[in-house]
């Protein structure tokens, strides 16, 4: 008989709510009844499996989709959708509060409406959720299951009691938040991503753990929004893996905001004392207390494979994720994985990119290699901080001699107009050409600006021929147009100057 899986939802109860669920995790569904060998088992229905099983269903293949929390993965239900819809209301709150310094008479107040805008971003999500539903998929002829998948040989796995034989697998289970080893934090309470989006009430201060992407996100968004936000971060900087001049800038702008700073500094402890949650930073020796209502932490993603046994399917794994080869193959030749369960770095594009990648190699006999993908990425903070490719510390250290063409925001007549003028384009090219080894912008909308500079270096566009291209005035992206004329400028030798100043003291005659 189909089996019939129990609801699970971290949701709270809300019209959306409740609307979002019957597209993610029908309270009715009943899982199908498996005969015969699926060609493919995609393991995970967040991006990277539902881009793989969609695609499989296109070409005819026989598919079966098993999730074992919410159709849509941490993307839509609690990264991606849910932050950025936040994003843009504080966004908007922030420049209703500078609006004199867009020529606008402000409000006499700005009064934050939290609900209200928790409620668009749960009514944007469940509008979203509806193109991946369980129907929809089941409509596209994916065989949908809901529960925990378990290997149970290399060529068969188990879910909610039925067994599937498959040719091929793969495994698309996601990442979860990494848990900070504090004293006390688990007993006082706290907020991940998966939980953040389900408050219903605006906390009055809130204790940011970690300068990563979400922590710096989620500091702006809350300060934004009117509560009184500490970001505590171990290291000497925000966001350690990007250009320092970058979160510089953005270090900035969150002071700016109001955010209150704690950078070098470690939680070393967490109590709850009359109701409230008071922290322990240590920095260079002493101890500063602060003390809030809520704590988030952001310190990273851990990969989700509890559960699979993996060890049945011969599927090798360490703390970092799934062991993949360049084509996306576990130590099993069977079975796959992609997406954020096997990769450093953890994106919703990335995690699509290299399901792409794994069922072609998966179903047909592809040669298709993860190394040979340009891969972008984004902050978004405001400004946002974008970057693909090399950075000039990973050129240096592969013995790659770099030129770097830096154009500031400041420049650029549209970023000035938009009273967004912070930030910078910077183009990295190898010395004596001018080929793109990589890139990093820091502007308002810089993860649209970095899309044309990832074509470029994917196609293989020098700056030469960059510098040629037509861009539509005034945008911010013309920024890329004027690095690649001062890559040009370089060009002009002293003898090709004095060549052309002949040519054209002729032309006088």
């Amino acid at each position: 008989m189909p089996n019939k899986p129990a609801i699970a939802s971290g949701f709270p109860v809300g019209r959306y709510d409740t609307a979002m669920l019957r597209s993610v995790r029908p309270p009715d569904w009943r899982n199908p009844v498996p005969s015969g060998t699926y060609n493919l088992v995609v393991i995970g229905a967040g991006p990277a499996g539902l881009v793989a099983a969609r695609g499989a269903a296109t070409f005819g293949a026989r598919v079966a989709l098993i999730e074992r929390h919410l159709i849509g993965g941490d993307c839509l239900n609690v990264g991606c959708v849910p932050s950025k819809a936040l994003i843009r209301s504080s966004r908007l709150y922030a420049d209703m509060r500078n609006a004199a310094h867009f020529g606008v008479t402000p409000p006499a107040r700005v009064d934050v409406d939290f609900n209200l805008a928790m409620e668009r971003m749960r009514r944007l999500r469940e509008r979203i959720g509806e193109s991946d539903s369980a129907q929809r998929m089941a409509a596209e002829g994916v065989d949908v299951f809901f529960g925990q998948a378990r290997f149970t040989g290399p060529d068969r796995i188990e879910v909610a009691g039925a067994e599937l034989r498959f040719a091929k697998a793969l495994i698309a289970t996601g990442a979860r938040p990494k848990l900070p080893d504090i004293p006390g934090l688990v007993e006082a309470g706290y907020l991940s991503n998966e939980t953040v989006f389900d408050l219903t009430e605006r906390p009055q201060s809130l204790l940011v753990i970690g300068g990563g992407p979400v922590g710096c996100e989620m500091a702006q968004v809350f300060c934004r929004f009117g509560s009184r936000v500490f970001v505590a971060q171990d290291d000497p900087m925000f966001l350690p893996g990007e250009e320092r001049d970058a979160a510089q800038i953005l270090s900035d702008s969150l002071a700016r905001d109001g955010v209150e700073i704690h950078l070098n500094s470690k939680v070393v402890a967490v109590r709850v004392k009359e109701g409230r949650k008071e922290a322990d930073l240590l920095r260079e020796g002493s101890i500063s207390t602060v003390t809030v209502d809520e704590i988030l932490t952001g310190i990273g993603r851990a990969p989700a494979v509890d559960g699979l046994d993996l060890a049945a399917a011969g599927v090798e794994a360490t703390a970092e994720g799934i062991k993949v080869d360049d084509f996306m193959r576990t130590t099993s030749r069977r079975i796959y994985a992609a997406g954020d369960v096997c990769l450093k770095h953890k994106f919703t594009h990335t995690a699509e990119a290299t399901a792409r990648i794994a069922l072609q190699n998966a179903l047909f006999f592809g040669r298709k290699r993860l190394s040979r993908q340009v891969i972008p990425w984004c902050t978004f903070t405001d400004p946002e901080i974008a970057h693909v490719g090399l950075y000039p510390f990973d050129a240096r250290q592969e013995g790659i001699p770099v030129r770097t063409f830096t154009i500031l925001m400041h420049d650029v007549d549209r970023a000035v107009t938009d009273g967004k003028d912070a930030g910078f384009v910077k183009l990295h090219v190898r010395q004596n050409d001018d080929r793109i080894l990589g890139a990093t912008v820091v502007a308002r909308h810089a993860g649209e600006l970095i899309n044309g500079i990832s074509l470029a270096i994917g196609s293989g566009m020098g700056l030469s021929a960059l510098a040629k291209v037509i861009h539509s005035y005034p945008t911010q992206a013309v920024a890329i147009r004027m690095a690649a004329e001062a890559y040009e400028r370089t060009r002009l030798t002293p003898l090709v100057h004095r060549l052309a100043s002949l040519w054209l003291a002729f032309l006088r005659r």
